[in-house]
């Protein structure tokens, strides 16, 4: 069953916003991007009123669900002014004076809370892309569930989804009875991404409110279920997507990912520091394309120098979890779905990613006794 533009806009009438006002009069709402049956679009109001209207996107979100033929929402809050400017006055829109008693506090960073049966909560990240992040996430989460855990993989990489590529997963989650998300089970992981909402070469044309949205969404709209460790592979960056993670939910640590080479190490270092900065742990550090090995001679060359990520790990007092080589292999088995640590078990290469899998396994148990 197809969905019209018309029936989108007939449930939201029946969402009223802070004032009481029909949610489709209220002059807030973008374009309405409809996509075999996967419904985007936001809410723009005044960042002064920006916690008022949190609960008319849930209802949105609800009502948009609640439509024959819609298979999934996603509906962001988006508030923002620009500065010296006054609030914005449209129909519907009430000052920030009307929505909190006198005397409430201020909105300040959002409350931390876990995720119901989620142990621990991982970053995997990097300060600039082209390092393997995301190969090294798929793979680190696959030599944790070697070791016995139960893991869960969230890819939060909003603009580059790569996740459904590096699994072959082209299915879309279904929803259980409470309309949360189901993760895809693959590999033994339960997994989650936003290229399994969207179109593989759709453009993600988001805002940061929209980026923020849509991580919040996959972290607390998903049944998650009991997990040991949930592994978030981050977007490269010290961004949006890294600051709504590390404000909204309790990270036990995040582990960078960096190249030799100095530039990378010099973002790897932001990335650091960004999560030393809002308390997060840094579980350590991993240095990708190490070295590469000649499958013909076996003549082993430092493409991008060697030694690096250890040495900067050594200097800022982080653990170094280990070395990942340049290799065809782990090239090849990512393109095809198949990562490495699952289609080739008992390689060199799982057995690297299985022994850094237990450093961070033994980081994440002691972080949790300190």
């Amino acid at each position: 069953m197809s969905v019209t533009q018309q029936q989108i806009l007939d449930s939201l009438a029946k969402v009223a916003t802070p004032r009481g006002v029909p949610l489709t009069q209220a002059g807030v709402l973008s374009e309405i991007a409809i996509t075999d049956g996967k419904v985007y679009f936001s809410i723009n109001v005044d960042a002064a009123e920006a916690r008022a209207w949190e609960s008319v996107r849930s209802d949105a979100e609800a009502a948009v669900r609640g439509t024959p033929g819609v298979k999934s929402a996603l509906v962001a809050l988006t508030a923002e002014r620009q500065p010296g400017s006054a609030p914005a006055q449209r129909p519907g829109v009430a000052p920030v004076s009307a929505h909190r008693p006198a005397g409430a506090p201020g909105a300040g960073l959002p409350k931390q809370a876990g995720i119901p049966g989620v142990g621990a909560i991982i970053a995997v990240a990097s300060g600039k892309g082209g390092v393997g992040k995301s190969t090294t996430a798929l793979n680190l989460a696959l030599g944790l569930r070697d070791l016995g855990l139960k893991v869960g993989l969230l890819d939060a990489d909003i603009y580059g989804p790569s996740v459904p590529r590096l699994t072959g997963i082209n299915e879309k989650p279904q929803l259980d009875d409470s309309r949360r998300m189901i993760p895809i089970a693959r590999f033994g992981l339960s997994i989650m991404s936003i290229g399994f909402l969207v179109d593989e070469e759709a453009p993600m044309i988001w805002r940061g409110p929209m980026v923020m949205s849509a991580i919040t969404q996959m972290l607390r709209d998903v049944d998650w279920g009991k997990l040991d460790v949930l592994v978030v592979d981050m977007p490269p960056g010290t961004g949006d997507a890294q600051l709504t993670l590390a404000q909204t939910v309790p990270l036990k640590g995040a582990v960078i990912v960096s190249t030799p080479q100095d530039l990378a190490l010099i973002d790897a270092r932001r990335g650091l520091a960004m999560f030393t900065k809002v308390n997060v742990p840094v579980i350590g550090i991993i240095e990708n394309m190490s070295y590469f090995l000649c499958p013909e001679c076996g003549t082993r060359s430092d493409v991008f120098g060697h030694g690096g990520a250890r040495h900067e790990a050594e200097r800022l007092g982080v653990p170094f979890l280990g070395e990942i080589p340049l290799h065809m292999e782990i090239r090849a088995t990512s393109d095809a779905g198949r990562p490495v640590v699952e289609s080739e078990p008992n390689g060199p290469h799982a057995t690297i990613y299985r022994a850094i899998a237990g450093k961070v396994r033994d980081r994440i148990n002691s972080l949790a006794t300190n």
